[in-house]
């Protein structure tokens, strides 16, 4: 074994785990509560989210937050939870109230939508002691009133513009941290990382998807 690599232990029946591409892996991270998180699965399924190598969990989903999923998943995951709590059709005083149970319910950080005003990110800010991610999906967005209005972290999330956003970002704000879509390939997580994200978001395949080439084998 070449000197500084990592040792590998896999239990006998859980080697086939889901693996972010290793290019996640050239990323700085963001240090959170003395934990270093480089890649972020994004997916609220509880059957990837224990079989992935991901180090942490970004739960948000098409729907309005409920405690009740959100407590699911973080009761599930043995690798940080930070969760979605609204900002597009979810805002006000409903999301200062999902980011307080979220916290409580043991989330690392909460993650607001785009939409959301400033003022309502001063108060989810205000109400919880965990960080606050806010996602950025335009290129004219005023990224120092978000940071002035309590945002901790950065989440880009422009599609295939996105490492030319990441770039835009980090030409401005050399310091803060940056989370973006790492897109479906190791070289655009790769391009994204080089752009200038501290970690990326990793989407990865469904389980239907995962099952295809097992249920090949099972047939053959």
């Amino acid at each position: 074994m070449e000197k500084n690599q990592a040792p590998n232990v896999e239990s006998s029946l859980r080697h086939g785990i889901l693996r972010v591409p290793p290019e996640a892996y050239s990323a700085s991270g963001i240090i959170v509560n003395g934990r270093r998180i480089k890649t972020f699965v994004f997916t609220t399924d509880l059957a990837i989210i224990r079989n992935c190598d991901a180090d942490a969990v970004f739960a948000v989903y098409p729907f309005t937050p409920q405690q009740a999923i959100s407590d699911a998943i973080i009761k599930a995951s043995y690798i940080p939870v930070f969760c979605g709590v609204g900002g597009g059709t979810t805002r006000g005083v409903r999301t200062i109230g999902l980011a307080k149970d979220v916290e409580s319910q043991g989330a690392m950080g909460v993650i607001l939508n785009a939409p959301i005003s400033n003022l309502n990110l001063v108060a989810v800010a205000a109400a919880v002691d965990i960080p606050v991610i806010i996602t950025v999906t335009r290129e004219d967005t005023d990224i120092g009133e978000r940071l002035r209005a309590g945002a901790s972290i950065i989440n880009v999330a422009c599609a295939a513009q996105t490492p030319e956003i990441v770039a835009h970002i980090r030409q401005e704000w050399p310091d803060i941290p940056i989370i973006a879509s790492g897109g479906p390939t190791g070289a655009s997580i790769q391009a994204t990382i080089d752009a200038g994200a501290n970690a990326v978001t990793y989407t990865p395949p469904s389980t239907a998807e995962l099952f295809k080439s097992m249920m090949a084998s099972y047939r053959e």
